[in-house]
């Protein structure tokens, strides 16, 4: 069961998270990361780098599309220009911007030319990012998707389900799940009372804790958890005249109790956040080398003061709209998050919508603050050119929010470039460093990987990415 349908299963294209967790099941990706974000051969068997700025890509023999196509370098090569040529619009083409030329050396050989070197090139081919479509494949992909994954695409009713299919002649080993149907059930009740019923067989990190905790126990429920590398963030507009100063966003930062919200909402099963990198990720920050925003009601009020924000004749000092989608658990974190931010005298409207106009909304930069999450994208640390560099405003990216500054796009500009890892980690820091000053974003939170189901699924094997890759191994009991 899934909160929302998909916007695009076609990995080119859908940046939210249920495209990436079912398109790469659909999808096979040139490379794939393991459980620690080392990125390791899947369609590409091996690769190198010649000098720089050249990658030549090795492919795996044998393997076919869906249809029955045979996968072939030209469709890589396609499935790679075609995310800079204008044949599709998406916002996964900033990643991509510095390929200047892709050419196929033979049927299984593909070359990479990039304008500069680019150290996140291999990241960005990776699983929920990049799948290889066939050449040609076009902006409607994702209606009918074929690729090389385990499952193949059925059918898709818009807020529905969505239902694939196994690939029994998958090259890498069939899935042992005949059939899987994703149903989209925004209404947390709804999916805590159909797994307790029996007539679901499995969530993953759709319910609250406190849904979970209810659960433990059910006959016939079983509750897996694990690390998880999901990161909960709120991002502002900075460009709004209400959230423009960053003595302003600061003193949000300092209102919102993280450690109240993790005890009262996660039950615990969260860590705070200071930046969107996993935990223990090697081009992390540490905490020592952040500004910190620890609850702080008065050092809140006094950035408002110092901002030229008093209270008015009924104690407000500040009035801005928060945007979440409806999910149950964001609903109660802005209602939380309502009640701490008026304590420092900030009244917050919230606007929840369903996704797909929530969505709609943010990518325009239609908000003044929104909710979300990361999954994946932020396992590399080419997340912050996807969120913060000035080139990677929608829709060429993600920077929704409008932040530019141009020390953060230097950085990023010789970071990317950058091959001594250690260079590159002290620049990512400094991006950080910046980044946790200006406070575009707020790193909230990461909530550990929480998947229920049926005890007919067996093997389960939980991912620190969240995704769906147990269906790969799970086996379905009559």
């Amino acid at each position: 069961m899934i909160e929302s349908s998909p916007n695009s299963l076609d990995l080119r294209q859908g940046t939210d998270s249920q495209s990436e967790r079912i398109g790469e099941l659909i999808y096979d990706p040139l490379v794939r990361k393991d459980d620690h974000f080392n990125l390791k051969p899947w369609l590409a068997t091996s690769w190198n780098r010649p000098d720089p700025l050249t990658w030549v890509f090795h492919l795996r023999a044998g393997v076919r599309f869906h249809d029955g196509k045979p996968m072939t370098a030209e469709d890589v090569a396609w499935s790679i220009r075609s995310m800079t040529n204008g044949a599709i619009l998406t916002a996964k083409g900033g990643a991509f911007a510095d390929v200047i030329a892709v050419s196929v050396r033979d049927p299984l050989t593909v070359v990479v030319k990039t304008s500069k070197p680019d150290e996140s090139l291999l990241f960005n081919l990776s699983d929920g990012l990049f799948g290889v479509v066939e050449n040609g494949a076009g902006s409607n992909e994702g209606l009918h998707p074929v690729g090389t994954g385990p499952f193949r695409f059925v059918e898709q009713v818009q807020d529905k389900e969505v239902v694939i299919e196994r690939n029994p002649a998958y090259w890498a080993g069939a899935p042992k799940i005949e059939r899987v149907r994703f149903e989209v059930t925004p209404d947390n009740i709804t999916v805590a009372l159909e797994m307790r019923k029996g007539s679901a067989d499995v969530e993953s990190n759709v319910l609250t804790q406190d849904m979970v905790h209810a659960l433990r126990g059910v006959p016939g429920v079983v509750v897996e958890t694990g690390p998880g590398a999901r990161v909960d963030y709120a991002t502002f507009n900075v460009t709004d005249p209400a959230l423009r100063d960053k003595r302003v966003r600061q003193a949000i930062a300092c209102a919102i109790d993280r450690d109240a919200l993790i005890a009262a909402l996660w039950r615990g099963r969260a860590e705070k956040a200071e930046t969107l990198l996993p935990r223990g990720h090697w081009a992390a920050a540490g905490d020592d080398q952040l500004p910190q925003y620890p609850h702080d009601v008065e050092r809140a009020k006094q950035l408002l003061d110092a901002a030229g924000l008093k209270p008015d004749k009924d104690g407000v000092r500040l009035r801005f709209t928060l945007k979440t989608s409806t999910d149950e658990t964001t609903r109660l974190e802005a209602q939380a998050i309502q009640a701490q931010l008026a304590q420092a005298g900030i009244a917050l409207s919230l606007r929840p919508a369903e996704f797909g106009t929530f969505y709609s909304d943010i990518t325009k930069g239609a908000f003044q603050m929104y909710m979300l999450r990361w999954i994946g994208s932020n396992e590399d640390p080419d997340i912050f050119r996807y969120t913060s560099a000035t080139a990677s405003f929608p829709p060429k990216g993600a920077n929704r929010g409008r932040f530019s500054d141009a020390r953060v796009d230097a950085l990023l500009k010789q970071a990317g470039e950058e091959t001594d890892e250690a260079v590159r980690r002290r620049e990512y820091v400094q991006v950080q460093q910046i980044l946790a000053d200006e406070l575009p974003t707020i790193p909230l939170w990461y909530p550990d990987n929480v998947v229920v189901h049926s005890k007919r699924l067996t093997g389960v094997t939980l991912n620190p990415g969240g995704n769906f890759d147990f269906l790969r191994t799970a086996e379905l009991a009559p």
